[in-house]
């Protein structure tokens, strides 16, 4: 049985395809197979030749894998578009509609499936006491009912007769001053109100808006603004979105190697050059010393490379992969200037280059990309509202790793460590678990944060950063959270989302202006890196070894890049089709990767030329972030904090890495908590209102003030040093407590100063005693 033969039995045993008409000329079918859903029909014709071709027509609607399609056209007998449904792995399961799911999404009272079939003839689930039970029976956690956050399907978790008091409706968001309150609930910059693009999730800002119409001496911009129309194409953008200054071509009569100007300034034919008649008003185009004269004769014209005779004089001409830097002398190019060239390590050569790469990676000499060829195979960590999911690079099939969130939206990840950060907005909190055993989670961070919608893991040092658009923070804290400190807290208006490198972090900003920043890990030397052309940049990640930043921007809808120095700026790809509203990004090998909100999937394409866009994975419910795991991309680097001779750098607190700007920049900074500073040691803190002075009463005493663990806790025993002496026990100490501050005073009958690195001393009168 020929595979034709196998195919058309298939479809009689499945009943999936029905026989319309039968001709000599061929067979008409008017079902897409099992997986497909067409519009059109499928037909087969066989045509007398000494060898029987078959071709099989498939209407473009049949939605079915390309794995699958070329399996069956692997012969001589297709044409057109061909599809078949793919065969489902055993720990798969396969949709109505074709599609093929994990098995553990099936009964999970969360469609998988673009029909719904997962969730189909699922029994009705008996809900625990920690659980909810909505009306349409689904199950979900306690803990997300009556939150203000619709999660049953049907609402039922916010119905007020199923809260306490009526609570459970969902709370009136308030909008800043300069933003727009959507109708699907978000907030969005009014100055996007009635600019000709959706920005909103239900697209209420293009909402009863009455169309511009410009003067017809104006320019009407893409967003709708009008401005002068002399400054169209004037070299200086006028509108918003720059529109005033695209698709501009100077014309210019004389240009091209077929024309030639004359002096008096009119073109002429360039085979009207030398040819005996006057062409020309001047006659510029018969010069007698010129014409017939072969200038290349003579010390070859004075080129370093070739000389090359025209009609009229000459011109010098240079090789491959030189250029002339004036008329007559080539010079090297430097191709590597070009970011394109190689995707990690670009190598000069006179004229030419190489590409090469990084330890770890291997060289494709056919595609000229890096191969990683060490550590063990990647995957991609993504979130969606409910869930984290883990799905292989190469795979369209995904499974769950962290369930029954609440509102996931930040996600990282410490390879070495094996361990995973996310964030949930609703909830408030940061947590962290162990990949291997990911249902045992931590809460990290659990007060004093509102929306944490960024997060970054620095694997080198151990801690993690986040971003608070509320607060309009971003904050650092050790991997347990023990310790954590506010960085940046001026000149924000929506720090958005956050990746750091070993030295460097670098955050979004969606406020008005937008602007991409950078700074060292410990908050110094900040400086804006993208401030131009940026408009709503909702996601950024970094690729470590080739040392560039990649951001997408949802309402330009943009994908670009740009040196971590910020050179060499460059946008991939700006569609709106391609990019409606993308949320996050993550880049690996040769591809970047990233959600988009609109279209529900994962979408990649190439990191370097922005072509080859893929889906990934489509149909996913709320895609919000992503990140790669991978050994290469977290590559290892010195900690100064664990190799300096004092333990965590002789830091009270916080050992930060310092950002290293020149050969003279330290390796790293102490940093205290909030409501303390760094002492005049800057390793220890002190309270932010002490004073560094202190003097004595008249009967001798003093008074110090301690300000941080362990001794603004409870009393101890202090022992004073007397400068250049042994150790002084004070005795009969008098203390009271004030605030958060225990308050020691000692009485000496010594007159010298004393110091203790815990404590500072401010003065203190004999009646305050």
């Amino acid at each position: 049985m020929n595979r034709f033969s196998e195919f058309t039995a298939d479809f009689e045993e499945k009943r999936r395809v029905r026989r319309v008409s039968s001709a000599a000329a061929g067979v008409s079918i008017s079902a897409c197979p099992p997986g497909g859903a067409a519009t059109g029909s499928l037909t087969a014709r066989t045509a007398q030749t000494s060898r029987a071709a078959v071709h099989i027509m498939l209407s473009r609607s049949c939605l079915l894998d390309d794995r699958s399609r070329a399996q069956l056209c692997s012969g001589c007998f297709c044409s057109g578009l061909v599809s078949v449904p793919r065969t489902c792995a055993d720990e798969e399961f396969r949709c109505r509609s074709g599609q093929c799911v994990s098995l553990s999404f099936v009964c999970d009272s969360d469609s998988d499936c673009d029909d719904g079939s997962d969730e189909a003839s699922c029994p009705a689930p008996t809900c625990g006491p920690g659980s909810f039970q909505c009306n349409n029976s689904v199950c979900v956690p306690r803990l997300w009912a009556c939150d203000g956050d619709t999660d049953c399907a049907d609402g039922s978790d916010e119905w007020p007769q199923n809260c306490a008091g009526g609570t459970g409706q969902q709370p009136q968001t308030v909008c800043r001053d300069h933003e727009l309150l959507c109708a699907s609930g978000e907030c969005v910059h009014g100055s996007w109100r009635c600019d000709g693009s959706g920005d909103c999730a239900d697209g209420s800002d293009e909402h009863n808006c009455t169309a511009l119409t410009c003067r017809p001496d104006e320019f009407l911009c893409n967003d709708g603004s009008c401005v002068p129309g002399m400054r169209q194409c004037d070299g200086n953008p006028d509108c918003r979105d720059h529109s005033d200054e695209m698709d501009c071509v100077t014309v210019h009569a004389c240009a091209g190697p077929g024309r030639f100007k004359c002096g008096s300034g009119e073109c002429i034919s360039a085979d009207g050059v030398c040819d005996g008649q006057r062409d020309c008003r001047d006659g510029s185009d018969e010069p007698l010393k010129d014409c017939n004269t072969n200038e290349c004769l003579t010390n070859n014209g004075g080129c370093s490379h070739t000389c090359s005779d025209l009609k009229m004089g000459y011109e010098c001409v240079c090789p491959a992969g030189f250029h002339l830097i004036n008329r007559t002398h080539c010079e090297d190019v430097d191709e590597c200037a070009d970011t394109d060239r190689c995707t990690q390590i670009c190598i000069n050569l006179p004229g030419s280059f190489r590409c090469d790469c990084k330890d770890g990676f291997e060289l494709d000499h056919m595609t000229k990309d890096c191969k990683a060829v060490t550590g063990s195979g990647a995957f991609l960590l993504f979130s969606t509202r409910h869930e984290v999911r883990k799905m292989a690079l190469g795979s369209r099939t995904y499974t769950a790793l962290i369930r029954q969130q609440k509102n996931v939206v930040a996600l990282d990840v410490d390879v070495h460590s094996d361990r995973i950060f996310w964030s949930d907005a609703s909830l408030k909190k940061i947590y962290s678990a162990a990949a291997a055993d990911p249902a045992h989670r931590s809460t990290v961070i659990d007060s004093r944060i509102s929306r944490p919608e960024g997060l970054a893991v620095d694997w080198v040092h151990g801690n993690i950063y986040w971003t608070d658009g509320e607060l309009q923070t971003v904050s650092v804290a050790t991997a347990d959270g023990s310790k954590r400190k506010t960085l940046v807290s001026e000149g924000l208006q929506n720090p958005r989302a956050i990746v750091v490198d070993p030295h460097f972090m670098f955050w979004t900003d969606c406020g008005e202006p937008a602007r991409i920043e950078k700074s060292g890990l410990n908050g110094a030397d900040r400086t804006a890196l993208v401030t131009e052309h940026i408009a709503w940049p909702s996601g950024v990640t970094l690729d470590v070894m080739s040392g560039r930043l990649y951001w997408v921007d949802s309402k330009l809808h943009t994908l670009s890049s740009i040196g971590v120095n910020g050179d060499r700026r460059h946008t991939l790809i700006q569609d709106q089709l391609t990019l409606p509203h993308p949320l996050a990004l993550a880049v690996f090998e040769e591809k970047v990767f990233w959600t988009d909100v609109s279209n529900n999937g994962i979408w990649s394409t190439n990191r370097v030329t922005g072509r080859d866009v893929a889906a990934v994975a489509e149909h996913l419910q709320s895609p919000a972030d992503i990140v790669l795991y991978h050994s290469l991309r977290q590559p290892s680097g010195q900690d100064w904090c664990r190799d300096a001779a004092a333990l965590n750098g002789g830091c009270e607190f916080l050992c930060l890495p310092a950002p290293q700007i020149n050969t003279h920049s330290p390796k790293y900074t102490c940093a205290c908590p909030d409501h303390l500073t760094l002492a005049a040691d800057m390793r220890t803190c002190g309270s932010s209102d002490a004073k560094f002075t202190f003097t004595w009463c008249l009967n001798k005493c003093v008074l110090a003030v301690c300000t941080h663990p362990p001794y603004n806790d409870k009393i101890h025993p202090v022992h004073w040093r007397m400068k250049n002496t042994n150790t002084i026990h004070f005795t009969n100490p008098v203390y009271q407590k004030k605030t958060d501050d225990t308050v020691h005073i000692f009485r000496s009958s010594s007159l010298d100063g004393y110091s203790h690195p815990s404590c500072q001393m401010i003065s203190m009168d004999e009646d305050a005693a």
